[in-house]
């Protein structure tokens, strides 16, 4: 087992302990297969379902995407990142652009952030007003009530991370040559903005976290043991039918006949190892 690390109170804390990667993946491979469950639930019922991920920066939310997405169909789960607005965009009413992307039947979507970057990083780095931020923290319940009301089951996160964690994190960004792409001028301006973001965060909390779309706050210090409990809660909140594993065989291959392997002239890849 990791090494354990205590909280405040002297006690250990499960979820900054360390998770062995070969328990992480058996782990994660049953999750993947209920998700792949999931799937077919929603194939069949043309469910539609709206997964929304938020949080500071670096705190895992692509990663644990990547990782719900990995095993399944991409016909069926699609992931929705927006680039910074058009000028078009931006006359639009604010969630106009997010709506297109509303999943119809049969489609489980992810937003990788979402409409709540008016309550979050657009006020904290001064990308629009405070009236234009108190207008939309009004006005999201209601459109969230209207997607409820149409039949989206809409899902929430919050993915949380410590100061200490978050500096480990960017500073491996700028360290690994991996992982600098990464690492965008905005994350280095926002950094020195931590409490802003506390206070944003939690003026968001007080305004859209609602009976019909309420934020379920993961802790995401440990990136392994967060994903599992991600995955795991999210499998909870749809009712969906849990995998019955399959009851198949092989049929038997064709035999050869009179098929001769061809000698094709074909640029073969190196065999390197």
């Amino acid at each position: 087992m990791g090494k354990k690390k205590k909280n405040k109170n002297g006690t250990e804390d499960e979820t900054r302990t360390k998770m062995p990667r070969k328990e992480y993946e058996a782990e994660m491979a049953k999750l993947q297969g209920e998700l792949v469950a999931l799937q077919e639930w929603v194939r069949s019922t043309g469910a539609k379902i709206c997964i929304v991920f938020e949080g500071r920066d670096t705190a895992g939310k692509g990663g644990t995407i990547k990782r719900i997405v990995e095993r399944v169909s991409p016909r069926v789960f699609r992931v929705v990142a927006l680039p910074t607005p058009t000028n078009r965009e931006k006359s639009q009413m604010y969630l106009q652009r997010y709506m297109a992307h509303f999943p119809a039947a049969g489609e489980v979507v992810i937003f990788d952030r979402s409409w709540y970057n008016r309550a979050g990083v657009e006020p904290v780095m001064g990308f629009c007003t405070p009236e234009q931020t108190q207008k939309f923290l009004n006005m999201a319940p209601l459109v969230e009530k209207a997607m409820v009301d149409s039949g989206i089951i809409l899902v929430k996160y919050w993915l949380e991370v410590s100061a200490d964690e978050q500096t480990r994190r960017l500073q491996s960004r700028m360290d690994d040559p991996r992982k600098t792409w990464k690492l965008s001028p905005m994350d280095l301006k926002s950094y020195s903005k931590w409490y802003d973001y506390s206070r944003a965060r939690d003026a968001m909390f007080a305004a859209t976290d609602t009976a019909w779309a309420p934020w379920f706050v993961a802790n995401n210090d440990v990136k392994k043991r967060g994903r599992l409990n991600i995955i795991s809660h999210l499998l909870t909140q749809v009712p969906y039918e849990p995998y019955p594993g399959l009851d198949v065989e092989l049929p038997k291959r064709q035999k050869p006949g009179d098929y001769q392997e061809p000698t094709l002239a074909v640029r073969r890849v190196p065999t390197q190892f």
